[in-house]
């Protein structure tokens, strides 16, 4: 039960202090999975953020569920997944009674341009830190680059380059 209510609050507290959703909550679960806690090797985070942008849903939902899940099986996905979302569950209830109250205000509207200018840095170091760990070699980093390309500024559909880099891989290895 110590390990179930130690997810619980690990979860708890990253979705109440992050901001930005889940790619911005990447650095932090990493943190919190492998460094603080070790329930995770490097290798195997890797294989969680890769499973869990593959599936729907919000990543920080999913890496949760996968974490909870590796460490202590149903129960541990069950305090993991309830620990990040009801942060957040509690906070929307709390900002829709008072900003209902607010209305427009240059300082709320302030704070929440800052918010998703921060939450944007946030996506960007995740970013990097997985290409560092991931991007070993010409060959992942030409295919990245190749990838990020046409779904960036050609609104290719990325599920494409996603299979495209897959055959890519396999004709490489």
């Amino acid at each position: 039960m110590k390990e179930l209510l130690k997810l619980f609050a690990a979860f708890f507290k990253m979705g109440l202090f992050t901001f930005g959703g889940g790619l911005a909550m990447l650095p932090l679960i990493q943190r919190i999975a492998v460094e603080d806690y070790q329930w995770m090797t490097e290798e195997e985070m890797i294989d969680c953020i890769a499973v869990t942008q593959a599936m729907p849903g919000v990543i920080a939902i999913n890496a949760a569920t996968y974490i909870g899940n590796h460490r202590k099986g149903f129960a541990g996905a069950l305090f993991a997944t309830v620990g990040v979302i009801l942060p957040s569950f509690l906070v929307i209830i709390l900002a829709v009674l008072i900003l209902g109250t607010i209305g427009e205000n240059r300082y709320v509207d302030g704070a929440f341009a800052g918010i998703k200018a921060s939450s944007c840095g946030l996506i960007l170091y995740s970013a990097y830190k997985l290409a560092r760990q991931t991007v070993k070699g010409w060959f992942p980093a030409v295919l990245a680059a190749a990838s990020f390309v046409p779904v960036a500024f050609f609104n290719l559909n990325a599920v494409i380059t996603i299979v495209i880099g897959a055959v890519l891989g396999c004709i490489y290895l």
